[in-house]
């Protein structure tokens, strides 16, 4: 790896800055992108606070709107992440608003790096891309796809669901070496580097502040974000993870069994997380007026299990305990003021 150059493009974001200290970590060269490079000094900072990343970090300003830059971008990379893709929670009243900008960003990072001819794209995905119907439980793995012309599936699912396929089909339009891998996280917490973090951190944060009604019948399977990065890694060098979608999931829990941990583990720190359980009607009812909590609703009471079985078995990856994710996502977030 030494001397080996990587893209990431959204350094600014969760995943994306945990994967820029990551591979600085591991010794590569890296390069990051911004929608304005007025964020690099603050980025610097977030990055700063894992490793001191020397003259080994550069920046570009690149829009997933726009042509502009991507060429410079990825001009003599050995590799591409593409983490950057909008996350609107609650959704947008247009879903173009989040399908536009994921799926032409996804075929402007491969397509750039097809002409740089960089050796592979990983590009991160979800598994909102690999959900079976949107009502039930079941279990999913990478031969599922998301179909986005069911009504009932919402805007992001959607987007994510194009963008990858979008993605796909650029890399099979094209007959030079680069190849294409995906990741599909399931719901990603762990550790912030700035108080710019995720909303994929809502069921931590909301239930540190109190923020809900109680304990709905929610339920996920969450992601450590230092594990989705791990396997990014995997899936950008391992000869096997060509043309491979790898779904990054751990364990599946309940809001309450988050609740209660959180609880046992933080003490006072944790004085504002509920212990009574709402029943499904008030959760719809503040759903009607709670944006965010609405769009979780059709979930309710449903066990939805992604396998990570594939990543495990073919690239060795796994998943850290959830509890290790959780109580180091709440502690971090308590440590910055975000909750």
């Amino acid at each position: 790896m030494a001397g080996e150059t990587v893209l990431v493009t959204g350094g600014s974001g969760y995943i994306g800055s945990w994967c820029v200290v990551t591979l600085l970590q591991k010794g590569y060269v890296v390069r990051t992108t911004v929608r304005d490079l007025r964020r690099e000094a603050e980025v610097r900072v977030a990055i700063g606070k894992e490793i001191d990343p020397g003259n080994r970090l550069s920046f570009h300003a690149v829009n997933l709107l726009s042509d502009t830059s991507w060429d410079t971008a990825t001009q003599g990379c050995d590799y591409v992440l593409h983490v950057a893709s909008p996350l609107a929670v609650p959704a947008p009243r247009n879903p173009e608003d989040l399908i536009k900008p994921a799926r032409e960003g996804a075929v402007r990072a491969v397509t750039a790096a097809i002409k740089a001819g960089v050796k592979r794209v990983v590009l991160t995905s979800s598994v909102a891309a690999t959900s079976r119907t949107p009502g039930g439980s079941w279990t999913a793995d990478e031969t599922v796809w998301t179909d986005a012309s069911d009504p009932k599936v919402g805007a992001y699912p959607r987007s994510k669901t194009l963008a990858e396929r979008a993605a796909w089909e650029a890399i099979k339009n094209s007959s030079r070496r680069t190849t294409l891998a995906t990741v599909n996280p399931s719901l990603v917490v762990g550790p912030i580097l700035s108080p710019d973090f995720s909303g994929s951190l809502q069921v931590i944060s909301r239930l540190l502040s109190g923020r809900v009604p109680g304990l709905p019948r929610l339920g996920f399977c969450f992601v450590d974000v230092r594990d989705v990065v791990d396997l990014h890694l995997r899936a950008m060098t391992e000869p096997e993870a060509a043309g491979q979608r790898f779904i990054a999931s751990g364990d599946f829990a309940w809001m309450g069994d988050i609740a209660a941990l959180l609880r046992a583990r933080l003490g006072p720190q944790a004085s504002r997380v509920p212990t009574r359980k709402v029943p499904d009607l008030m959760v719809r009812l503040v759903g009607l007026f709670d944006k965010e909590l609405g769009s979780v609703v059709p979930s309710l009471g449903q066990r939805r299990i992604f396998s990570s079985a594939k990543a495990q078995t073919m690239l060795g990856w796994r998943p850290r305990p959830l509890e290790e994710s959780v109580l180091d996502c709440a502690r971090s977030l308590i440590a910055a003021g975000a909750v």
